[in-house]
């Protein structure tokens, strides 16, 4: 059995779609016949309510990272196929100064899912962490195989990128996690009705090249209430232009991946590009405007 692949969902900025990129991602995942897990590693629980669960005192990696406790304890099932999660509660938020005194205080999350990684029958691990870089975030980062950064299209989220690439690459020279890579970096609460947007993305292509994904996750009123429903935006509103944003970046992680056959389940009629996405071609001079259903908050 393959080790499953470990992906960490970052950034230290808040508000960029990070939690919402995580739990579609791995739901999208999930419907690609890919079994999946989400651990949630942010004290606010946010991914966890985002799949309908409750933040249960003691349900989180606390008791594993603290004390010992099997990582597969903490695994619970969804109301969705392939896709199980380790949930948060607000207790996680003490690792922060608990885990700080330990002697392998950075690999501690390593050690702890090591187990699942290897044994758990996941093709995929997706880990969403805290808008922070603190001892959690870092260990998210030590843990993980690659990085999937989501930005926002505005400019203060660049400085953001700069920090996030510059820790990663300092996580690999200093030999603290020698293999991590970025995955990319998808742009998110794309606005095709403002110049800002398109500078952005062009900016950030401008620097990262090919490492920017070529789908673009518009704002989408159905990506922002989607949560509060306890659902991926896939099974809340299928055919909404965000659900078509997810699916389309999920080929395309795939497809980067040598993964692109396509999944076992049958997918939806409507579930292709014509569904509301445009590229951004990395090479392109400019960048178009998707066709938006609707537009709204995040």
């Amino acid at each position: 059995m393959n080790p499953a692949s470990v992906i960490a969902v970052a950034n230290q900025k808040g508000g960029v779609g990070k939690t919402t990129t995580a739990v579609n991602l791995a739901a999208c995942l999930a419907e690609r016949g890919r079994r999946t897990l989400l651990i949630d590693l942010d004290p606010q629980a946010n991914a966890t309510s985002g799949l309908g669960l409750p933040k249960q005192p003691g349900a989180s990696l606390y008791p594993s990272l603290i004390a010992g406790r099997p990582a597969g304890e903490s695994v619970q099932t969804t109301a969705f196929k392939n896709l199980d999660i380790i949930p948060s509660e607000i207790d996680l938020a003490g690792t922060e100064v608990e885990i700080a005194r330990m002697d392998d205080y950075l690999h501690r999350l390593r050690g702890v899912i090591g187990g699942l990684v290897r044994d758990g029958g996941y093709r995929y691990v997706i880990m969403d962490c805290s808008p922070s870089l603190g001892i959690l975030t870092m260990n998210v980062l030590t843990a993980a195989d690659s990085v999937v950064i989501p930005i926002q299209c505005e400019y203060y989220a660049l400085e953001g990128l700069s920090v996030m690439t510059t820790l990663i690459d300092q996580l690999r020279t200093s030999g603290t996690n020698p293999g991590l890579v970025m995955e990319g970096i998808l742009m998110t609460m794309y606005d095709m009705r403002t110049n800002l947007s398109q500078q952005v993305v062009q900016e950030v292509i401008n620097h990262y090249g090919d490492k920017v994904y070529e789908t673009l996750i518009p704002r989408n009123v159905r990506l922002g209430e989607a949560p509060s429903f306890g659902k991926p935006v896939i099974h809340y509103n299928t055919y909404c232009t965000g659900a078509a944003a997810y699916r389309q970046f999920t080929r395309e992680f795939l497809e980067r991946r040598n993964e692109s056959e396509r999944s076992t389940l049958e997918l939806k009629p409507r579930d292709d590009v014509s569904a509301g996405l445009s590229f951004v071609p990395s090479s392109s001079p400019s960048v178009p405007a998707p066709a938006m259903e609707e537009a709204g908050h995040e």
